[in-house]
């Protein structure tokens, strides 16, 4: 079948995706050939936009379009509480469940030695840099209930017990092997209202 190659070269890229197949991607294609101009433009800027205005937080890894991110600069925050995390989408799952008001360190993924991914690639050297300068009352590991997210939370603790600081994670909630990220709101903040201590 001979279609535009324009239209061609949409399907392709948008298929590219996380989850998004052919199909979709043609239909999203034909959405916007079909729609005004403007709504073109408008996805176009806000995709660019991704790209040359988002950077990471300095101090929690989180994105933001400034130096600091908006909770890290937000005064109304509880400074005292860390929320320990694996990624930028579980401090989004986080923060839609409307039940957690402290501060979060992104680690940027979890030990996974079958993989290759030791301490030194993730966040954790900058983490304990945070414990110099700031004082933190209580530290929640919000990791994943799966093997590397379990390694990785008894790897904080050890290291975190020594500043004499308390160290939770979220309740079990969750279901073991389950993703942040595809966890409804309503669990997440049950999870988050029923931490554990380690």
């Amino acid at each position: 079948m001979q279609i535009a190659e324009s239209l061609a070269i949409a399907i392709e890229e948008l298929s590219k995706l996380p989850g998004i197949g052919r199909k979709t991607a043609q239909r999203l294609a034909l959405y916007i050939v079909k729609n005004d101009k403007e709504v073109a433009e408008k996805l176009a800027d806000s995709i660019i936009s991704l790209k040359t205005k988002l950077r990471l937080c300095e101090k929690c890894f989180n994105l933001a379009e400034n130096n600091l991110c908006s909770i890290c600069t937000n005064s109304k925050r509880d400074n005292s509480i860390l929320c320990v995390v694996e990624d930028i989408n579980d401090v989004i799952a986080i923060e839609k469940s409307n039940e957690f008001n402290g501060i979060y360190h992104v680690l940027g993924g979890v030990l996974s030695p079958l993989a290759g991914i030791g301490a030194d690639d993730l966040k954790i050297k900058e983490l304990m840099t945070r414990f110099e300068n700031e004082n933190f009352s209580e530290i929640i590991l919000a990791l994943n209930p799966d093997t590397e997210g379990e390694t990785t939370s008894l790897y904080l603790a050890k290291m975190i017990k020594p500043f004499g600081v308390k160290v939770s994670r979220i309740a079990r909630g969750i279901p073991i092997g389950g993703d942040l990220e595809f966890t409804d709101e309503a669990t997440i903040g049950k999870a988050m209202l029923n931490r554990i201590d380690l």
